[in-house]
């Protein structure tokens, strides 16, 4: 009776995982190999752009950001800057990004001297990866994260981890303690026999990878899922406190409010406040009409993204609102911080890119190894046919 039960709840996961399967093997191969493309995308992007990011040393001091911003924009016609990345190295170019124009399409980002606002170049690759990008998140559904793409790709990562689950149970050998039956594939075998052996056993070496990929990609998909994990790693209460802005103590005038909203006292209470600690700072315009600017910065020696510190700052008074250290976290503040950095195996730093880079690219095997399974299965499962020879009128 035990015997019978276990053979019906594995048809009964066989069945969902053939489904699941079928259903999602396209799109699971799309999202991991263009994931796969972007594992070292920082570092293409930094080679090919090589010499247009840095520039030579002067003793004149570097302008500041408006005055930059206001130079540029004087030599040519350009849209609305979104966001500026300055940084202490004295050889490293300003990184300056544009806010999407009405039509909805963002411009080209632009490398430019510190010293003068000259134009150094527009980076190489920067539209390749965007839309690489948009796909991998968003399977390029108008929208983007505002559209329908983001929760498809979500219920596609529950689909993966359903098949992950029942793929496991399916496969779970006889002699479980047997390293061999676990993890090495019978390449002696030829049809069916070598694509069950490659799906199955190749699939047990990825699963823990496709897990992290899985769990930390559902982050960017569904707020009830962000909200969830965020209740349960870090202090939700303290945190909402902490990044919550604070009113300034005095309003500013209408007339300074009437200005443009601009980088500079932002700028120089972050300075103040940071020193000669920071070697990057990423200052981001509010999307709307606050004016709030956001400052994220990484001290030196850290490279992760994960190892940010951020800052809210009001740009009309240059009043310091709220200030989160990365030093200052907790545990599970710390994995929430480290989400993106855990779901590209960046955490490991370039050994652990790569892993999830041969691990995603592998992806498109078991889409193959699959359907090929489901038809073979088919074939047996179909009758045979009589032949002509013996069959009778009425047959």
């Amino acid at each position: 009776m035990t015997l019978l039960r276990g053979h019906t709840i594995k048809g009964v996961l066989l069945r969902v995982h053939s489904i699941v399967g079928l259903v999602l093997a396209l799109l699971l191969a799309l999202i991991a190999l263009t994931g796969a493309i972007m594992s070292f995308e920082d570092e293409i992007v930094d080679h090919l752009n090589a010499g247009i990011m840095q520039v030579a040393p002067r003793q004149a001091p570097m302008l500041m950001p408006d005055d930059l911003i206001a130079r540029l924009k004087a030599a040519q016609d350009l849209g609305k800057v979104s966001a500026v990345t300055l940084s202490s190295d004295p050889a490293a170019a300003v990184h300056i990004r544009f806010a999407r124009d009405d039509q909805g399409s963002r411009p080209g980002s632009l490398y430019v001297d510190p010293y003068d606002a000259r134009v150094l170049g527009s980076p190489r690759g920067e539209a390749f990866f965007a839309t690489v990008r948009r796909l991998h998140r968003w399977l390029l559904i108008p929208g983007d994260a505002k559209g329908w793409g983001r929760p498809i790709t979500g219920t596609i990562a529950l689909g993966l981890i359903v098949m992950l689950a029942s793929g496991l149970v399916l496969r779970w050998p006889r002699r479980a303690g047997s390293v061999k039956m676990w993890l090495k594939p019978n390449l002696a075998l030829s049809g069916r026999g070598l694509h069950r052996s490659l799906h199955a056993v190749i699939g047990t070496w990825v699963l823990p990878v496709y897990l992290a990929m899985t769990l930390t990609g559902l982050w960017f998909s569904f707020d009830w899922y962000r909200d969830g994990v965020t209740w349960l790693l870090s202090r939700p209460q303290l945190a909402a406190a902490k990044m919550q802005p604070k009113m300034p103590s005095k309003r500013p005038l209408a007339a300074e409010t009437a200005q443009p909203i601009g980088f500079d006292r932002a700028w120089t209470t972050f300075e103040r406040e940071e020193g000669g600690r920071f070697s990057r700072a990423l200052l981001t315009l509010p999307a709307g009409p606050g004016t709030v600017i956001r400052i994220r910065s990484w001290e030196k020696g850290r490279t992760l993204e994960t190892t940010r510190d951020e800052f809210r700052i009001e740009a009309v008074t240059g009043q310091l609102l709220s200030a989160e250290r990365y030093a200052d976290k907790t545990f599970g503040e710390k994995i929430i911080a480290a989400i993106y950095d855990i779901h590209r195996g960046a955490i490991l730093r370039w050994p652990g890119k790569l892993a999830f880079m041969i691990a995603a690219a592998l992806m498109p095997l078991f889409s193959v190894t699959g359907i090929l399974l489901y038809l073979s299965r088919r074939k047996l499962r179909r009758p045979a046919q009589p032949p002509l020879g013996r069959l009778v009128p009425g047959e």
